[in-house]
């Protein structure tokens, strides 16, 4: 009986040996995947790092640039501006030269015109002219003042104030001052459609003239 029980607690002691290294063998195992698991997550961690600082580094040289751009684009608007204005003074000179142009040749046209009036007064009659009627004087005087009319590239004045307008037409009267050239700018006509529409050869036109300058 005492023989037996040593053989009892030695079994027992091995038992509980081999269970303890049993236990120590998983807790090693399990030590050493974690280790593993811990090592893998530190070198993902380090690579996310240096990721993180390509990324910072990008974004700073994107930020340079970007302030670089704004800095180019800042330069053209202001460069823009100046050509902008620059393209306006001249678009102003040229219309003051235009008009200046228009008006000198107008003024040109009416002195030549007062010319061909003063030579055709002053220049002395070769026949004495009968006596006529009237009724004669009046008629040759109409065809006269027709005539002259047409070769100054104008109707009648008087019949042109006293002849209603069409229905539906815009009818501008002349003022001092006013030419042609202008007043195809205040309407935004062409110079050439209006003297089309008014039926004119030239660009004399007289104060208290009534001109068609569109349809309503």
């Amino acid at each position: 009986m005492r023989e037996g029980i040593p053989k009892a607690v030695g079994y027992g002691a091995r038992k509980s040996l081999t269970g303890t290294l049993i236990l120590c063998g998983v807790l090693l195992n399990g030590c050493v995947v974690l280790e593993e698991k811990y090592n893998a997550e530190k070198a993902r961690s380090l690579n996310f790092q240096r990721l993180l600082a390509q990324e910072e580094r990008r974004t700073a040289e994107l930020d340079s640039e970007v302030k670089h751009t704004k800095h180019e684009l800042a330069e053209f608007e202001a460069r823009n501006r100046e050509l902008l204005a620059q393209v306006q003074t001249i678009r102003d000179q040229m219309t003051r030269l235009q008009e200046e142009a228009e008006a000198v040749r107008e003024s040109a046209i009416l002195e030549r015109k007062a010319m061909e009036d003063m030579r055709r007064i002053t220049a002395p009659t070769v026949k004495p002219k009968p006596v006529v009627p009237p009724t004669e004087i009046l008629g040759d005087f109409g065809a006269l003042e027709g005539r002259s009319s047409k070769s100054s590239g104008g109707k009648n004045m008087e019949a042109q104030l006293a002849a209603p307008a069409k229905a539906g037409t815009i009818i501008h009267v002349v003022k001092p001052g006013e030419t042609l050239f202008r007043i195809s700018r205040r309407y935004g006509i062409e110079i050439e459609k209006l003297r089309k529409m008014n039926k004119l050869s030239a660009d004399i036109i007289e104060v208290g003239q009534r001109l068609v300058v569109g349809t309503e």
